[in-house]
């Protein structure tokens, strides 16, 4: 404000009216009313003008009546009327925008996200054996290692039931933790990936608790495991990490100080975790083995029993077995599904499996040598009751055992297996519930299935070995193909911005899921969320280019909602790189326009500003009018953010009229909406308010839908001095919708609003109460720059309601992320406020 407020004299030769020095005289002491404040302000610029009121409204285009208003503090004026004052005396209006925006109360700025709020807490992990046998010394040792150092590590052979032990622990300590129950496969000895690195391996375990991935640092490993281990040790977690590769991989993802706990599986020692107590297991004692076969195979006991009838061959069975839970399992699954055959038969088969060497070449038939090493034993042993297992199905089941080997991620459901073995669902679904009674593919969860890390090896390399390469890749393709329509059909059940064009890479499914609505959407792609990663992955090593740039695409809503956009730039810098190769300008239009958005929500604006000016020129080639209009949408928000004026009005026009064009009534209503909001932003509330209207009058089955909320917290900050009973109402509405919704920005966007209003209508501590409850929501997500948007609005209520030292902490707070985000106006306004508050 110091270009508006000078020392000078009206005697001294630098008086303001000699027109060789255009300087605005000091007036008399300016008062601390921000709406009286500016109309000091327009008063000096009056004077400076040397016109008559009707003359200066003539000049200005302003009526007369309205500019007197304006300059005796009754009415704001809008903000082009400001700049239409300061242009006649040829001044820099900028400088008057902070003031001009705390005297107007502008509503804060609309939600660039709208992540869902405290979901239920996260129970990862995999069923607990109904069957599990023994290991209570194990078991005793696993948990005492708990207590006293709250992390442990089980080592042992393949299929020895590390795994199995470990999860069968975190289900007993899960009462104790129930803040979440996680798991993740290390990956550690997975045939055909690689070891997940520590990098993935931490971003997925913060996501699982819900973390902001603003709150996420962007790289570094002692950064994520330093924002990991914060957030344990405000929290009661344990955690499985499950067949780790060594000791390396395995240390950044440990708890640091709190209550949390791990517990490790490797098939090697971690003999570099010097901190974490090891637990070795051994193959299962004669004892448990026989006890384990007895309660897999639903076998009663007694001696009439088909075990007790045989002892010799019952003990063959456990030989070839070797004593492993595994094995032990997949023989007990034979007996249990054919209580026609005697444990006699049974050998049979499992000897025939065994000669016919079912890991393949190199596998040795019948039980091991005399100093066979432990390996090759296990692999004689474990092959002879894998290979009984296969051997069982019928050509078709297993074909579709084989290609389940190659789908990417670490689960599946009957759609996933369908698109993948091209069936029909009906017959996928019988097909895997198959191999479920086979013990062939676990069912952790009614309808979600995985494969054994062993299991997994074998079927990988059977397909290797039986499927022709072309085979493979027409169902990997397959498998990509259904997880980008899937995850498309899931986003356009959740309302982000308006429906996109729809997927067209591959061939579409024959059977996808229905999504019935928004919140079975977000819950399959929470369920889906790692195979998607890992399908991305998968298309981007197999030079997928269409897959790798829609997959990213159809997972913004879900991005927004859950995760935040720190990893979406990482996805959408990839699928920029693979819409260049494509060459094709829609496909580089959307990518530009997607990774521009991606790096305005991160606060890197002239990055954004980049990206959709390179949009913009593909978009012009493309002549696509959907692209065109969100990219005007998306430049709205950016030019507002930067502090224009006009131009983000003009173009939240332009995208409601190529919407339109588009046919696309819904991108037109979010366009609608946000006309709406900078009409209100910039004064002119009669219009906004009308403009709101519009939009509400047309109902919506989702009252939380954006646009509906938007113009309903429009509307209701716009009209709150004229008609305070009807703005609360709007606002409470909008309020409840954001609640039901379960959404933590929108919930703290409409606070803030409701705050606005009731400060306008003078009712200070109510006021005062949404700021803070808005604030309290907005500290659980960790969104500086939310938080910019709001703090100033919050001070002037505190100013307003008598508590200036509050109110200045806060415009100071505000000082401070804007220096820190590069936010001009809001540093202005900041200034501003601090100026006000201090002598």
């Amino acid at each position: 404000m110091d270009a508006y407020v000078t020392d000078a004299d009206p005697k001294d030769p630098k008086n303001p009216k000699d027109p060789k020095n255009p300087k605005i005289p000091k007036g008399p002491k300016i008062p601390k009313d921000p709406k009286d404040e500016l109309a000091a302000r327009l008063r000096l610029l009056h004077e400076l003008s040397g016109l008559g009121v009707r003359a200066l409204a003539r000049d200005t285009g302003l009526s007369s009546s309205s500019l007197s208003r304006y300059l005796n503090g009754l009415t704001v004026p809008p903000w082009p009327a400001v700049v239409a004052l300061c242009r006649l005396v040829k001044r820099d209006p900028r400088p008057l925008r902070p003031l001009w925006d705390r005297a107007s109360n502008p509503l804060p700025a609309p939600p660039k996200s709208s992540r869902q709020i405290r979901p239920l807490p996260r129970n990862d992990l995999p069923r607990d054996a109904p069957d599990f046998t023994g290991r209570e010394e194990r078991l005793a040792a696993v948990l005492a290692a708990v207590e006293s150092h709250r992390a442990v590590s089980v080592d042992g052979m393949a299929g020895v039931g590390k795994t199995c032990l470990a999860v069968h622990a975190a289900h007993r300590l899960a009462a104790a933790f129930p803040d979440a129950q996680l798991y993740v496969d290390l990956h550690g000895f997975t045939e055909g990936r690689p070891p997940l690195d520590p990098d993935s391996a931490l971003r997925m375990l913060l996501s699982a608790l819900d973390v902001p991935s603003e709150k996420v640092p962007q790289e570094g490993i002692e950064e994520l495991a330093a924002c990991w281990r914060s957030e344990l040790a405000r929290r009661r977690v344990v955690v499985v990490l499950d067949n780790a590769a060594d000791a390396e991989q395995v240390r950044p993802l440990l708890p640091g100080a709190g209550p949390s706990v791990a517990l490790v599986t490797s098939r090697n020692r971690l003999v570099g975790l010097d901190e974490v107590p090891p637990v070795s297991l051994d193959v299962l004692t004669p004892e448990e083995s026989a006890e384990l076969l007895a309660r897999a195979s639903g076998d009663p006991g007694g001696p009439d029993s088909r075990l007790a009838r045989d002892p010799e061959a019952t003990a063959e069975v456990l030989r070839l077995c070797g004593r492993l839970p595994l094995a032990l399992r997949l023989a007990a699954a034979r007996l249990r599904h054919r209580p026609g055959w005697t444990v006699g038969v049974l050998v049979d088969r499992m000897t025939e499996g065994a000669e016919h060497g079912a890991e393949g070449p190199g596998t040795a038939a019948g039980p091991p040598a005399p100093g066979t090493p432990p390996g090759n034993a296990f692999a004689a042993e474990f092959a002879a009751a894998f290979a009984m297992s296969v051997r069982q199905l019928d050509p078709p089941r297993a074909r579709v055992f084989r290609l389940l080997g190659l789908l990417p991620g670490e689960s599946f459901d009957a759609y996933g297996a369908a698109a993948l073995a091209d069936l029909p669902l009906y017959e996928a679904r019988d097909a895997v519930e198959d191999l479920v009674d086979a013990h062939l593919v676990q069912e952790p969860v009614p309808g979600r299935y995985r494969l054994h890390d062993l299991v997994h090896q074998h079927a990988r390399r059977a397909c290797a070995e039986q499927d022709a390469p072309s085979e493979q890749r027409r169902a990997l393709h397959r498998a990509l193909d259904y997880y980008v329509h899937a995850t498309a059909a899931a986003d356009t059940a959740i309302p982000f911005l308006a429906p996109g064009r729809p997927a067209s890479a591959g061939q579409v499914p024959t059977a996808l899921p229905v999504f019935a609505d928004k919140n079975t959407a977000i819950g399959w792609l929470v369920t889906e969320y790692g195979n998607l990663i890992a399908a991305f992955e998968t298309a981007a090593a197999l030079g997928a280019d269409t897959h790798v740039c829609e997959l990213p695409r159809f997972l913004r809503a879900y991005f927004a909602r859950r995760c935040g956009t720190s990893h979406l730039n990482h996805l959408f810098e990839r699928s920029l790189a693979a819409a260049e190769r494509l060459g094709d300008p829609l496909q580089l239009a959307e990518a530009h326009s997607d990774l521009g958005f991606a790096r305005y929500n991160a606060g890197r604006m002239a990055e954004a500003s980049a990206q959709y000016e390179e949009a913009g020129r593909h978009a012009a080639r493309a002549g696509d009018p959907r692209a065109e209009a969100e990219l005007a949408l998306r430049r709205g928000y950016l030019s507002w953010d930067a502090g224009h004026v006009e131009e983000p009005l003009d173009l939240f026009r332009r995208a409601g009229t190529l919407f339109e064009e588009a046919g696309s009534p819904a991108g037109a209503a979010h366009a609608a909406a946000s006309e709406a909001w900078a009409m209100l932003q910039l004064g002119h509330r009669e219009e906004a308010a009308a403009r709101a209207r519009e939009l509400l009058a047309d109902p919506h089955a989702d009252p939380a839908w954006p646009p509906v909320l938007t113009a309903r917290i429009t509307l209701g900050v716009a009209v709150a001095h004229e008609h305070p009973d009807e703005a609360v109402t709007h606002l409470d509405r909008a309020l409840a919708a954001a609640r039901a919704d379960g959404h933590l920005h929108n919930q703290a966007w409409c606070l803030n609003c409701r705050g606005v209003a009731l400060r306008r209508m003078g009712r200070y501590e109510e006021a005062l109460a949404a700021h803070e409850e808005a604030f309290t929501l907005l500290d659980e997500v960790f969104e500086a720059h939310w938080k910019i948007h709001f703090l100033d609005g919050y001070a002037e209520t505190c100013r307003l309601a008598g508590r200036p030292d509050e109110a200045l902490r806060l415009h100071r707070e505000a000082l401070a992320l804007a220096l820190d985000l590069g936010n001009r106006p809001a540093e202005a306004l900041a200034r501003e406020g601090i100026a006000a508050l201090t002598p």
